[in-house]
Order: C-alpha cells, then structure tokens, then sequence
C-alpha cells in the first residue's frame, strides 16, 4: 500500500496550486482522506479531510476559503485545491487515508503518502 502525493512547487505569493493524492494497493474511495502540512520548525497540522461520501471538513482557519478538497472517484484521487497562497503555507504536505472517520489527529491515520513540498515566495 503506497499513498503518493504530488503537485508541490515554488509559486509567489497570491497564486495557486493543485496537490494530487494517488494510491496504489489501496482504493481511495473507501477511506476518509486528509491533507496535512508541516512548517519548517512546527507540528504536523490537519488542513482539510474529506469522506468516502464527499462531505469535507476544515481543520485550519486560515485556509477557509482558499483551500478546497476533492475526489476523482475514476482516477482513484483526492485533490487539494489551494488558492490564494501566502507565504505562511509554505510547508511540506502529506495525504492520508483513514479507515473510519475523518480526524484532526494524524496520529489515527492508517496510510500516509511521503509529502510533496510547497514553498510560497513572498
């Protein structure tokens, strides 16, 4: 079972990115997938869960309204939509697939990708 995250980049500040959560050995639509990020110096933080019937929860404040969640049942993907970035979203963010429910605490994942590395230039 392997989750992998794409999408990372440098971008300036005020632009976009679009982070992809791809699986193998493990079909996405059956778990609640989260997107995490770490800053450089401090905790692993939630930022947005989605359930395996589509209803999205937000952990972080400050990305309400820029950042969205996503599935592409198809493609067997979860999507993170992230608008209006600032310099405080730079971190390096993870996709993780959990069995039963979606959760701020990283530690109840049972699947994690190896993250994807965004930096946001002010």
């Amino acid at each position: 079972v392997q989750l992998q995250a794409s999408g990372g980049g440098l971008v300036q500040a005020g632009g976009s990115l679009r982070l992809s959560c791809a699986a193998s050995g493990l079909t996405l639509n059956y778990y609640h997938i989260g997107w995490f990020r770490q800053a450089p110096g401090k905790e692993r933080e939630g930022v947005l869960c989605i359930t395996t019937s589509g209803a999205t929860t937000s952990y972080a404040d400050s990305v309400k309204g820029r950042f969205t969640i996503s599935r592409d049942s198809a493609k067997n993907t979860v999507s993170l939509q992230m608008n209006s970035l600032e310099p405080e979203d730079t971190a390096v963010y993870y996709c993780a697939a959990h069995r039963y429910y979606c959760s701020r605490r990283d530690q109840s994942y049972n699947y994690w990708g190896q993250g994807t590395k965004v930096t946001v230039s002010s």
